[in-house]
C-alpha cells in the first residue's frame, strides 16, 4: 500500500530561512531556479509536498533530517545531498537539535532532464560549501555584477551534480550490459553442453555469481529462472533435432541431458503440448502437404 502524503508547512519560531527568489535575485531565472534558500533549523520543522511540479535538492551542512518518499525513507546528514524529482511526493522533518541546510527548487525543464523519472537519490560526501557561500551572497548582495559572479558559481555546482547523475546512469547501464553479456556467454556454453547435469550450483560457479544473484538476473533478462532457461534451451534443441534428424527419441533425450526417455517425453509434452513422436510426425506431414 502506497503511503499517503499531504501539503504541510510546519515551521517553528526557532527556524531561520533566507529565501532567494526572483525579487531579490532575478538572475536565478537564467538557470530556471524557481526558489532557493539557506536554512538554520531547530525545533519544529516539517514540510510536505504532494506531487511538486519542480525538482528539489537539499544539501546538509550540519545536523540531520529525515525524508519520507513513496519508496523509501532516507535520512540526510552532513555532506549528503538528496535529489527529489518533480512529481514525487515527499515529506521532510528535522531529527537533530539543529539542522543547517541549503535547498533549491529547479523547474522541470529540458535543462534539468537528467533528474526526471527517478526515485529519491542520496549522494554521499558531496562538497557543496562553495554553493552555499554563493547562495548566501545572492541573498545579501545588491550589486548586479556581484550576483552574476555568484550565479556562475551556482551554475558550476549544479552542472557538476547533473554530470554526476549522468555518470551514475551510464555506469549503471554499462554494468547491466556486462551482466547481460555474462549471462549470454554462460548460456551459450550451456547450449554447447546440454548433456551436462546443469544444476544451480554448477551454473552459478560457471557464471561467477551467487545463486540468488544469478536467479534474479535470469528473471530480469529472460523472464525465467536459471533452471527453467536450461530446460528452454533443451526443448529448443530437441525440437530442432526431431525435425532435422531421424535419431531415435531416446538418443535425442540423452543428447539434450535426459537419461530417462520417459522424463524427457513428459517434459517435452509439457512444453509443446505433444509427445516427441507426435511432434515429429505432425511436422513431417506438414512438410509433405
Amino acid at each position: 500500500m502506497q503511503p499517503s502524503f499531504k501539503d504541510i508547512v510546519d515551521i517553528g519560531p526557532s527556524c531561520f530561512e533566507r529565501f532567494i527568489d526572483s525579487s531579490n535575485a532575478p538572475e536565478i531565472s537564467e538557470l530556471e531556479i524557481e526558489l532557493a534558500g539557506c536554512s538554520n533549523l531547530s525545533g519544529n520543522y516539517t514540510v510536505g509536498r504532494v506531487s511538486p511540479p519542480n525538482h528539489t535538492l537539499f544539501y546538509c551542512l550540519s545536523g540531520k533530517g529525515v525524508f519520507r518518499t513513496p519508496c523509501e525513507n532516507p535520512s540526510l546528514s552532513e555532506g549528503q545531498l538528496i535529489i527529489l524529482p518533480a512529481n514525487q511526493s515527499f515529506e521532510v522533518s528535522i531529527v537533530s537539535e539543529q539542522w543547517d541546510i541549503i535547498w533549491l527548487n529547479l523547474a522541470d525543464v529540458e535543462r534539468w532532464k537528467p533528474l526526471r523519472n527517478r526515485g529519491a537519490v542520496v549522494l554521499d560526501n558531496v562538497a557543496l560549501e562553495g554553493l552555499h557561500h554563493a547562495m548566501e551572497l545572492l541573498y545579501l548582495e545588491r550589486d548586479v555584477e556581484s550576483r552574476q559572479a555568484a550565479m556562475q558559481i551556482v551554475s558550476k555546482y549544479l552542472y557538476t551534480i547533473i554530470e554526476k547523475q549522468l555518470g551514475e546512469c551510464k555506469t549503471g547501464e554499462q554494468k547491466e550490459r556486462r551482466q547481460i553479456n555474462r549471462l549470454n556467454s554462460l548460456f551459450s556454453a550451456v547450449d554447447k553442453q546440454l548433456q551436462f547435469d546443469w544444476d544451480i550450483k554448477s551454473l552459478s560457479e560457471k557464471a561467477h555469481y551467487s545463486s540468488p544473484h544469478l536467479h534474479r538476473l535470469c528473471l530480469q533478462t529472460y523472464g525465467r529462472s536459471p533452471k527453467q532457461h536450461v530446460i528452454h534451451l533443451r526443448m529448443a534443441r530437441a525440437k530442432s533435432l526431431l525435425l532435422s534428424t531421424q535419431w531415435p527419441v531416446s538418443y535425442i533425450a540423452s543428447y539434450v541431458g535426459y537419461a530417462n526417455v520417459f522424463t524427457f517425453s513428459k517434459r517435452f509434452k509439457k512444453s509443446t503440448g505433444m509427445s516427441p513422436t507426435e511432434f515429429r510426425n505432425v511436422n513431417e506431414q506438414s512438410s509433405v502437404s
